[in-house]
């Protein structure tokens, strides 16, 4: 996730990738209030979940902020990657990690919001995606209705894509969309993860 960062909060901190052909080569990261990057513990704990699935996948990752969602599903043998993030100092961080571990091939850095960035991919008829993670900012509530909504109607899923949302634990999201409904909600510290798959109707 990302948010604009208030002037002067834009040193650098280091990240780390978990697992896989980047196992403990560092990314970095602003540090500031208001960019939240998914913890390392909570980023194990979500890739402990999906498992071998990753290898091969085709992975959307949505509010990239840092990129180390993407990154990480790319160094645990992700066949493509699209990372999305609005904000242009995020956008510079996501290129620089990605030149720093000498990633060019199987990669997208889309600058845009998540709502133009699934309009724009569906005009160019990708190919659906295996897993679609999406971080907004925890207070921004209403970016998950508005993301979620969009991913379930679109052309970017298929029968076996999972949604993955992170959010504040506090924060509950719909059980239901029209297509996709929860599959389980994984809470850790603050934050939760809620899984979404295609419903058995769909």
């Amino acid at each position: 996730m990302a948010a604009p960062l208030p002037p002067g909060a834009d040193r650098l901190i280091p990240m780390r990738i978990i697992a896989g052909t980047f196992r403990s080569r560092q990314l970095k990261s602003l540090k500031g209030l208001t960019l939240r990057p998914t913890s390392d513990m909570l980023r194990e704990t979500l890739f402990n979940i999906l498992g071998p699935r990753v290898e091969g996948s085709r992975f959307l990752d949505l509010f990239a902020g840092t990129g180390a969602i993407g990154i990480e599903a790319i160094s645990r043998g992700a066949a493509f990657v699209a990372f999305v993030e609005h904000h242009s100092k995020t956008v510079r961080l996501i290129r620089e990690n990605l030149a720093s571990l000498e990633i060019a091939g199987g990669v997208r850095v889309i600058p845009a919001d998540a709502i133009t960035a699934i309009a724009t991919l569906q005009k160019e008829s990708v190919p659906p995606f295996d897993f679609i993670f999406l971080d907004p900012p925890y207070a921004e509530q209403s970016e998950y209705k508005e993301t979620l909504c969009a991913i379930d109607v679109s052309r970017l899923v298929h029968e076996s894509t999972l949604i993955i949302a992170e959010h504040r634990k506090s924060f509950e999201l719909p059980a239901t969309l029209s297509r996709f409904e929860r599959a389980r909600i994984l809470r850790q510290g603050d934050a939760a993860l809620t899984f979404y798959k295609l419903g058995q109707d769909s």
